[in-house]
């Protein structure tokens, strides 16, 4: 069933009824030279202009497409918001399979539609887009991160975000085990690719044990040729239930703790930088249930963020590596929250993220 925009009835819904919408504005975007269809969407301003990235990516339906924004929208609110930015959440996805349709000017058409926004919403990379797309809206949209140092950006944002997950990793195992350090522990990561293998550096410089798995072969080469003393699991399968492992570290496809690998985990802690590494609501509870510590992926995973938010003041590395090295202390405030109320961290971290945006909104 179809409204009379031709919408389905199920994503109206959602926008203004459901808990997981609650959106301030959705902005349908065409332009038919280019072939551009795409959707941005914005969660809340309440901390400051939205922000967040474009995801290129082939949707089976415009529906699809709207709910996915939404989501991921709403996301980057609660992420903007426990990183201690003045940003709110906002996503926006391109409709299309961009090794097929991605162009100059589809891009330029995008970043005129980004511009229109006046501000409200400030875009970056995400899953198929890169920094030379970025420099590309940047030509038509101030509003745009995650650009080249060449015009003005800072470039990659893996190295950050694989640091703060390490400070996560650190902020669980002085909440665990009494001591930041991971020295001595058995660290499991699926997914050695951008982030990855930065993240394996920092665990082998701190005395890490490091088991890793990739479907890429030419990745695991990479970490193996220059740190033979890393071990390979076959498969995630394999890596999950390898004996002694004291952290797991989902780094690859969201989704990673389910129904079928929750009950499986042999680690004690899972921090990694995947996104939605849950799988559907409760899971978070099952791995409470299992007495397994997980910091929340959109809390460890920040420093991307981060990064592509300094660029809007003229991008400065050592305060971005600063502000990412309190997503120790957000971690361990998140974990002691979760103590005090008697809930999983990830429910202890959207209460946290809810009450700065009430606060803002009060203001």
């Amino acid at each position: 069933m179809t409204d009379v925009t031709g919408a389905p009835v199920d994503v109206l819904h959602t926008l203004f009824h459901s808990d997981q919408g609650g959106h301030e504005q959705v902005v349908l975007c065409q332009d038919r030279a280019s072939g551009l269809k795409a959707v941005i969407a914005l969660h809340s301003t309440a901390l400051g202009p939205a922000l967040g990235g474009t995801r290129f990516y082939p949707y089976a339906s415009e529906a699809e497409a709207v709910a996915d924004a939404l989501n991921l929208a709403r996301g980057m609110s609660y992420k903007n918001a426990l990183a201690g930015l003045d940003h709110g959440g906002g996503k926006a996805v391109i409709i299309g399979d961009p090794e097929q349709i991605k162009s100059e000017e589809l891009l330029l058409a995008y970043g005129r539609f980004v511009a229109s926004l006046g501000g409200r919403y400030v875009t970056a990379c995400d899953v198929g887009t890169y920094v030379a797309d970025m420099d590309v809206v940047a030509r038509e949209c101030r509003w745009t991160t995650g650009r080249s140092p060449e015009n003005g950006g800072a470039g990659d944002s893996s190295v950050l975000t694989a640091y703060g997950v390490f400070q996560g990793m650190r902020a669980s195992a002085q909440h665990l085990w009494g001591d930041p350090t991971l020295r001595g522990r058995k660290v499991g990561v699926a997914g050695v690719g951008k982030v990855g293998h930065y993240l394996v550096e920092h665990l082998l410089a701190d005395g890490a044990e490091v088991v890793i798995t990739d479907v890429r072969e030419e990745s695991v080469r990479r970490i193996t040729d220059k740190h033979p003393e890393v071990a390979v699991a076959a498969d995630t399968a394999a890596l999950i239930r390898t004996e002694g492992l004291d952290i797991y570290a989902p780094c690859a496809l969201g989704g990673a703790l389910n129904d079928e690998t929750v009950p499986v985990l042999t680690a004690k802690v899972v921090c990694g930088a995947a996104n939605n590494q849950l799988a559907h609501p409760g899971v978070e509870k099952d791995l409470a249930d299992r007495a397994i510590l997980y910091a929340p992926d959109y809390v460890v995973n920040a420093g991307g963020v981060i990064q592509v938010a300094d660029e809007l003041h003229g991008f400065d590395f050592d305060r971005c590596k600063a502000k990412a090295t309190r997503i120790f202390d957000t971690t361990l405030a998140i974990f002691a929250r979760a103590k005090e109320d008697g809930i999983p961290p990830a429910a202890a971290a959207d209460r946290i993220a809810e009450q700065r945006m009430a606060d803002a909104r009060r203001r």
